[in-house]
């Protein structure tokens, strides 16, 4: 009889998974049960799985709350009653309909009010599905016949919110966390009852002796409610046209035409693939699901949108054709069962990435085209981990930010025999991995044949689109396929340089002919040495050294390479293995003749997630279903342990029964495991090299655009710095901000770069789009007192402009600039306060006057000596780091290192000293706890080089943020990849700073 259960679903408050809470129903002998989370439905279907596992039948629905507390629960009767639901839930979330307007039009619902509203006389007259709720602590209140007239409206409302007395301490935690208060400051009216945990059907039934009339109106509402649902049916929207034979024929329509623009009409290898995947396509009912994906591309394409498919169904050529993907699959040889096999019950997933600016405009297309009823954004669920469960902890305690810092960062050392850091460590162990909040999936779309409130309520997150409330592996469970809409400034930098271009040398390039930037001498150069900074994706120090020790110089190994680079290969010490065996392919054996059959493309290593379904299905003999459970279980596609724990016994049963020696079939297993969850696809290793080359061509021909358009996009793996640095080094002349030649971004005129407004820190947006509005209708500003007279600015904002030199074309000093803005301004507000004195209202254009109006007091000002070194520290303080100078010119020692990165070819083994400017740093775990650090820094002449510090050498000698260094080390080598191994270092001191 408990149908007001709660999960950890409802966020901060229910302290039982849905596992825990089922099976302790099922411990205390409950027949049915029924969940209804706090303003959410995000557990349900993991409920309805569960409850039909333990023998239970499942009620499901949902409790309203608002800030006042408890509103009504509402319980389906039927699945029609939960669309109810989750639409009435949508409806005030998205549209602020209020729930008294819905609840009157519900059919297949069940209303039930606290009984705390009779009590307070705040009901209206109740329909047939609206209910009151009366708590097992309440029963005391029926004594006498004050409430007969309610007799046969009356259910018990026993709520479950943890599993017995003892899990209320740790409800109290949760809800002092929610309420961001200490624990000893809890109110009451913020916590559930002491008494809401899991009794049985017997204690249930004792307590309500008295009152026989509750149990059987409850049973009697429990026994008309119930929830079926079938998890084995695709929930997404059907056709794409009006019928299965109607796709078909629109896809084999679109496809063959495709192929003539991709292959030409005589390609008969082409023509063969197409035709047997739109064979397996329409068997396995996958056509909507394609056309829905042409559908959109064909939408973004006509608004001249950039895009890049990738994903699993970039392995097909049909998708190819169709202009999903510019991945040629026959080119590359791409593994076809990757795509689809025949025991694929699901269809192939395309990721479609879009400028970040193009991204919402995409997504709007999809929201109209295909019916916000039928349109959702996926949602994700964010868990308590790591450091911010103690850190939570620690502050409903109360604890210094000091200590809880301590405790969070290392829980290794804390004093256990303390009884509060003991309950602290205790309680957080206890939430580990509880949901904390719902978010929004990077780009999950779902389109649903049945209206989505079928299946969830939706939330509205701030700027976003409506998003259902559980995450991608429900989605999966319950029969949705997700279309990836995803946003990614490497697009953007693309697209804005080929614009840059054309506006700045009259030059239209096509950025779309990758097949030429192949093979450009040049290009390949590039690529071979490393030079890639602002280059999508082959720009971190880690890739650069391994393109280097590859000298990777065309497209294949190019696509290796952005799958090797992943963590899983580089921990295993295959990424290692397979620079030597690339540079040594006849010195090294394969470990099984099976691995020569399919990997010796790479060379026996296991490089994309198809090399995975390779060696399971070739070596392993596990059929191409078991083996891409396999892959996805690993790359936290996939949920069910079990499952993916048959199918590894299964790997291991197989090679026993092939005779394998139990050392190979471990060694091939650990290569596997450690591979297959950070492993990129081929397609989607492809998709990026596409895009690597898009960029590489940009930079080669193109430095000074290509990296004002990096500059602009904000979203490379350096700091803004750094790309400012190398359009420097591009020979491009780069001007600090000047309110006549910047806009909002970084604009380029000749070989002349004017940083943008955006990068001046604090300087308000509405200040700078006013500055560029009016510049552009009146032309340029002529002087302080022109620009004061035209734009409305506050003296703090004048001042930023004029410390970052924004008005030096005035050919005046910043402090003549700032003693005249002073005088303006009081001026200005003298003259406010004089009409104010004669109850005049001055004018807008009065605000501030032409010059020759104002009447200004002739001044001589003192001599005011100025040094050079103010404005570098003006520079960074104003955008973070100086333009005018280098961080070596502010060095107080002349000393510049006893060698340049140049150099350290011609001093391998010994050991040296270098000066660098730190641009970043990764720390790495090593397998005894310990940490080390890579770094990546500019000598004096702004080349990249790279340094190593192991342990010893980090513990002593700490990098301490941005800065020059003094290392010490010795040059080591590795395939023709120098970095210093650093012994000791030092930050050297700067001069100080002249302003203070």
């Amino acid at each position: 009889m408990i149908w007001n259960a709660h999960s950890y679903y409802s966020l901060h408050y229910g302290t039982l998974s849905v596992e825990d809470l089922v099976k302790r129903a099922q411990q205390e002998g409950h027949s049915a049960l029924g969940l209804t989370d706090i303003n959410c439905g995000t557990g349900i279907f993991e409920f309805v799985r569960s409850c039909r596992e333990a023998g239970i039948r499942p009620l499901v629905g949902i409790e309203f709350r608002d800030a006042g507390g408890l509103e009504f629960c509402a319980l389906a009767k039927n699945a029609s009653g939960l669309r109810e639901i989750n639409r009435m839930l949508s409806r005030f979330q998205l549209e602020q309909i209020s729930y008294a307007k819905q609840i009157a039009q519900l059919e297949h619902t069940y209303i039930i009010y606290p009984f705390r509203r009779l009590l307070e006389g705040n009901l209206h007259e109740l329909a047939a599905h609206e209910l009151i709720g009366i708590a097992l602590h309440e029963l005391n209140k029926l004594a006498g016949n004050r409430f007969e007239a309610y007799r046969n409206k009356l259910v018990l409302q026993h709520s479950v919110c943890f599993g017995d007395p003892a899990g209320y301490l740790l409800h109290q935690h949760l809800r002092a966390v929610d309420q961001n208060v200490l624990l000893s400051r809890l109110h009451p009216s913020q916590l559930a009852h002491s008494g809401e945990y899991m009794l049985s059907e017997a204690d249930l039934i004792h307590a309500c002796r008295y009152h026989p009339f509750l149990l059987y109106n409850t049973r009697s509402m429990m026994e008309r409610c119930e929830f079926n649902f079938d998890f084995k049916t695709h929930k997404n929207k059907k056709y794409y046209s009006s019928s299965a034979y109607d796709d078909k024929l629109l896809l084999e329509k679109l496809a063959y035409d495709g192929m003539a623009y991709r292959y030409g009409t005589r390609n008969a290898v082409a023509k063969a693939r197409v035709r047997k995947e739109l064979d397996i396509i329409d068997k396995l009912g996958f056509s909507s699901y394609f056309l829905i994906t042409w559908d959109i591309i064909r939408y973004s394409m006509s608004k001249g949108f950039y895009h890049v498919g990738r994903g699993s169904g970039a392995n097909s050529v049909v998708a190819y054709c169709l202009r999903i993907t510019d991945v040629d699959p026959i080119e590359l040889d791409l593994y076809f069962e990757r795509f689809l096999n025949p025991r694929r019950s699901s269809p192939p997933d395309f990721d479609i990435d879009y400028s970040w600016r193009e991204r919402d405009e995409v997504l709007d297309y999809i929201f109209k085209r295909y019916g916000k009823d039928h349109t959702a954004l996926l949602g994700t669920i964010s868990t308590f981990r790591g450091s911010s469960v103690v850190r939570e902890f620690g502050k409903v305690y109360g604890l210094p930010k000091k200590e809880i810092d301590l405790l969070a960062d290392y829980p290794h050392k804390a004093d256990r025999s303390d009884p509060l850091v003991s309950r602290i460590l205790s309680m957080g162990e206890q939430i580990r991995d509880f949901p904390n909040h719902r978010s929004i999936h990077a780009g999950g779309v779902l389109i649903s044949e049945c209206p989505i409130y079928d299946y969830s309520a939706l939330d509205m997150p701030p700027k976003g689109f409506p998003t259902v409330q559980w995450d991608m592996y429900t989605a999966e469970e319950i029969g949705f396929e997700k279309f990836d809409i995803l946003s990614q400034r490497g697009i953007g930098h693309i697209k804005d340089a080929a614009e840059l271009i054309w506006q700045n040398r009259r030059v239209r390039v096509d950025v779309h002919d990758v097949k030429a930037f192949k093979q450009d001498k040049q290009v390949k150069q590039q690529l071979k040495t490393g030079d890639s900074i602002g280059c999508f994706y082959i720009e971190s120090p880690g890739m650069r050294g391994l393109l280097t020790k590859l000298r990777c110089d065309d497209y294949i190994h190019l696509v290796a390479a952005s799958s090797i680079i992943r963590p899983g290969v580089a921990k295993s010490g295959m990424m290692r293995e397979y620079i030597y065996r690339f540079h040594h392919p006849d010195k090294f054996e394969y470990i099984h003749p099976v691995m020569k059959e399919q990997l010796q493309e790479t060379y026996g290593v296991m490089v994309f997630q198809e090399d995975v379904l390779k060696v399971c299905h070739h070596f392993a003999g596990l059929d191409l279903a078991d083996a891409d459970v396999l892959r996805r279980a690993m790359s936290g596609k996939y949920r069910s342990k079990a499952e993916f724990q048959r199918i590894v016994d299964k790997f291991f049963a197989n090679c026993a029964e092939r005779g394998y020696p139990e050392s190979i079939a471990k060694e091939v297993w650990r290569q596997v495991e450690s591979f297959a969850g950070y492993s990129f696809s081929k397609a989607h290793s492809a998709s990026f090299a596409v895009e690597s080359f898009q960029s590489l061509f940009l930079k080669t021909y193109y430095p000074m655009e290509f990296m004002v358009a990096v500059i602009n996009n904000f979203g490379g793996f350096y700091s803004t710095w750094v790309y400012v640095r190398e359009l420097m080094k591009t020979g491009a002349r780069v001007h600090l901000p000047c309110i006549n030649h910047s806009e909002y971004l970084t604009n380029l005129d000749g070989e002349d770069a004017w940083l943008g407004f955006i990068h001046v820190q604090n300087l308000e947006n509405e200040v700078i789009h006013q500055l560029v509005a009016e510049r552009e209708e009146h032309g340029p500003y002529l002087s302080l007192q022109d620009l004061l007279a035209r734009v409305s600015i506050g003296l703090e904002q004048l001042m930023i402009l004029v410390k970052i030199g924004a008005l030096r074309f005035t050919g005046l000093g910043k402090k003549q600039l700032m003693w005249d803005a002073h005088l303006q301004f009081r001026q200005h507000q003298e003259h406010v306060g004089a009409r104010a004195r004669v109850h005049e209202q001055p004018a807008l254009s009065d605000i501030f006057l032409p010059v020759h109006l104002h009447k200004i007091t002739d001044y001589t000002l003192p001599a005011l000596v100025h040094d050079p070194l103010e404005d570098v520290y003006d520079e960074i303080e104003f955008l973070g780091f100086a333009l005018s100078r280098s961080e070596f010119d502010l060095l107080q020692t002349s000393f510049r290192g006893g060698i340049r990165a140049a150099d350290m070819k011609r001093h391998k083994g010994e050991t040296v000293r270098m000066l660098g400017e730190l641009i970043c740093t990764k720390s790495v775990k090593t397998v005894k706890g310990e940490y080390m650090c890579f770094g990546t820094f500019y000598d004096p002449d702004f080349n990249f080089f790279d340094s190593t510090h192991f342990p010893p050498s980090l513990k002593q000698y700490p990098l301490e943020g941005r800065g020059v260094y003094l290392l010490e080390g010795k040059i080591t080598e590795e395939f023709g990849y120098f970095t210093i191994e650093v012994s000791r270092c030092s930050k050297l001191a700067r001069k100080p700073d002249p302003r203070y």
